[in-house]
């Protein structure tokens, strides 16, 4: 797990160390450096193999920053510098030299990287980013088996989540705290009962939070391609037919890839996820924010960046239902300071009571809705 995350230099980031727990959610108005901590997070990860050998990329798979200047805080007065404190591998502290025009940062001075454990959250195949720039519903899905078999990832817009779920969706789920209390009941000849805890049976419940009924259909048609569908449980007469995911809207297939991802956490895992609300109803978006919390019970990390209110509030209520998860959990509120010389993020650091009450309430933190309710009375 990573236990802390300094950064000095990086876009708008100027100096800020971040205190991170289980659960991490990212808040704040657009534009305001929320991305920017994302992004050291995938340089870092997408630079495993370069890190060893004293640089860093800034475009990758995960994240394409561009040059050396588009990454340096702008008014910088001195070098980037990115302090990691892992429980695996301790502190590893990155100074880089800076050249303008460069698509890498060299690592100045002695190289730390040496002392990262092979089996480091960031860089295991228990690591997975959803990126807010998912795919559009589609029937048809590509696979990947070295994405989906060797990684276990679902991609970072989603494109591999069908292909996932019609590889491991009659595996079991790896917590126990996170079977839909609605999962289906089977009772054995000796009177044993039996939760259904497979994944696909689970996506399904936590997808009926969103759209009720819901199921999941895959259909491997051919080496490249597998199929999505939905039906839905009807209570007199079984299931409707299959519906393209282009005619049941982009809600369903949007939180898809977020309840599979959630859902098929390992121990010891890492998941960022960037805008888990996309296209879902409020009340679809606080049970997310009740299953994200559930999540985070576990021996698992997660780093959300959102703008709802109702995801911020679901977790709130599943840390009151849960207290212990208050010491668990963290919010990081970001604003931009503008003075006379420069302008910078400012993050706050908001602590979250056994009540699901925060520790402090900047200005534009949450609560929009009444914002504007007051403009109408």
């Amino acid at each position: 797990m990573i236990n802390n995350i300094g950064i000095k230099n990086f876009k708008s980031i100027k100096d800020k160390s971040f205190p991170l727990r289980n659960l991490n959610i990212l808040l704040g108005l657009n534009g305001q450096g929320k991305s920017s901590f994302i992004q050291t997070i995938l340089m870092l990860r997408q630079s495993v193999d370069n890190l060893k050998k004293g640089f860093i990329n800034i475009n990758g798979e995960l994240v394409k920053i561009g040059k050396a200047k588009d990454a340096l805080y702008q008014f910088a007065k001195g070098d980037l510098q990115f302090d990691l404190e892992t429980s695996n591998s301790g502190k590893l502290n990155y100074l880089f030299s800076y050249e303008s025009d460069s698509d890498i940062f060299k690592i100045k001075g002695t190289n730390p990287s040496s002392n990262i454990a092979q089996d480091e959250d960031l860089f295991s195949n228990k690591f997975q980013y959803l990126n807010a720039d998912r795919i559009e519903p589609k029937s048809l899905h590509n696979k990947s088996f070295s994405n989906v078999s060797m990684n276990r990832s679902l991609g970072i817009k989603g494109e591999y989540t069908v292909h996932f779920l019609e590889l491991n969706g009659n595996d079991l789920i790896a917590f126990d705290n996170c079977i839909h209390p609605q999962s289906n009941i089977s009772t054995t000849n000796t009177n044993e009962k039996i939760v259904d805890k497979r994944l696909i049976h689970q996506v399904n419940k936590w997808l009926s939070e969103i759209s009720p009924e819901v199921n999941v259909i895959t259909n491997d048609l051919t080496s490249d391609f597998v199929q999505l569908g939905f039906e839905f449980t009807q209570p007199t007469f079984g299931s409707t037919m299959i519906f393209k995911p282009e005619n049941v809207g982009f809600g369903i297939s949007y939180a898809l890839h977020v309840v599979t991802a959630l859902l098929s956490a390992q121990p010891g895992g890492l998941l960022i996820i960037e805008n888990p609300e996309s296209h879902i109803h409020p009340r679809g978006q606080a049970e997310l924010g009740k299953l994200i919390a559930l999540v985070a019970q576990n021996n698992v990390q997660l780093i959300i960046e959102t703008h709802s209110d109702h995801i911020v509030n679901g977790i709130r209520v599943g840390i009151k239902e849960k207290p212990t998860l208050k010491d668990k959990s963290i919010l990081f509120y970001f604003e931009k300071v503008v003075t006379e010389n420069e302008q910078y993020s400012k993050i706050t650091d908001i602590e979250i009571d056994k009540n699901g009450t925060l520790s402090q309430y900047p200005a534009n933190l949450l609560d929009e809705w009444s914002n504007q309710l007051s403009q109408l009375l």
